[in-house]
């Protein structure tokens, strides 16, 4: 019976065993991550590089990784979304570098005039500085954050409500703007620069809070502020935007290094492609506008 007794302890031993460590593995298999924005549903920011990062990373990690994410602004305003992925209150954020210029000023530099002439120029240039360069040094390590996937807009053109044959036109006009540099570009036309994040806009503009914007034509189409903006430039440089997507420094040490990895592979990816789609993007956009009787 004595050696019956052994055996029958050493399987259940290992039984034990096996079925902690499947509990165990099955626990660290399941990490559920919650991703924030502004920008509604079908916008090209979540077409071109929300969507797909989160899908490549759910798929790089064998479906290790999952996401919710809340856009529209359900977690907190866009200007709010850099502090509330520092807290906690979701895992990776959205941020306009404009609205926290304070903190990110470098970034914002994008948006004087003439910065570049497509996209992709601006993407490529703020993505290496944000890898080892200056926004790394002097921006994201100062503020805790890690850059997953970034997005330099289209030029910015001039939109209003009412005709302007020139720039003479637009002095004493209420401009919306990003903030920052956008705000300087506006007084030096001797307009009134008035600050707001894009949701608000389309409000702002039926009300007669404003009476344009320096805007990407992206965006008029993805909000449809065609309904509201009859009149565009077309072909100059207003400057651009900068949109990225972080996690805090203390969440990314959470994740493993095979996450890690997966992360960094699948931001760099869409990162490079969302920039060749918005340069692709523009012509289309201009001729919808055109047919909605923008001119």
């Amino acid at each position: 019976m004595k050696p019956f007794r052994q055996s029958l302890m050493v399987s259940i031993l290992i039984l034990s065993f096996l079925f902690g460590a499947g509990q165990g593995l099955g626990q660290e298999k399941k990490m559920v991550l919650r991703i924030a924005d502004s920008f509604p549903p079908g916008h090209f920011m979540i077409r071109y590089t929300v969507k797909p990062w989160m899908e490549k990373v759910t798929k790089a990690t064998n479906g290790l990784v999952e996401f919710q994410h809340y856009p529209a602004e359900q977690l907190g305003k866009a200007k709010d979304l850099l502090a509330l992925t520092l807290s906690g209150v979701t895992d990776i954020g959205y941020v306009g570098p404009s609205y926290v210029m304070e903190k990110m000023p470098l970034s914002a530099v994008v948006e004087l005039p003439g910065n570049f002439p497509t996209s992709c120029v601006g993407t490529k240039a703020h993505w290496s500085l944000a890898q080892d360069g200056l926004i790394y040094q002097k921006e994201l390590v100062p503020n805790g954050i890690r850059l997953l996937f970034h997005l330099s807009l289209p030029a910015y053109q001039l939109l209003t409500r009412k005709k302007f044959e020139t720039l003479k036109d637009i002095e004493n006009l209420k401009i919306r703007t990003a903030g920052g540099a956008m705000d300087l570009t506006v007084r030096y036309l001797k307009a009134v620069p008035v600050r707001m994040p894009a949701p608000e806009i389309y409000e702002a503009v039926s009300r007669g809070t404003i009476d344009g914007g320096i805007l990407p034509i992206a965006s008029v189409v993805a909000y449809n502020w065609g309904d509201v903006f009859k009149f565009s430039t077309i072909g100059q440089n207003f400057g651009s935007f900068v949109l990225d997507y972080v996690v805090s420094e203390k969440r990314w040490k959470t994740f493993p290094p095979n996450v890690q990895k997966a992360m960094l592979e699948a931001g760099e990816a869409v990162t490079m492609s969302s920039c060749v789609n918005m340069d692709q993007d523009e012509d289309s956009h201009f001729a919808k506008l055109k047919s909605q009787g923008m001119t």
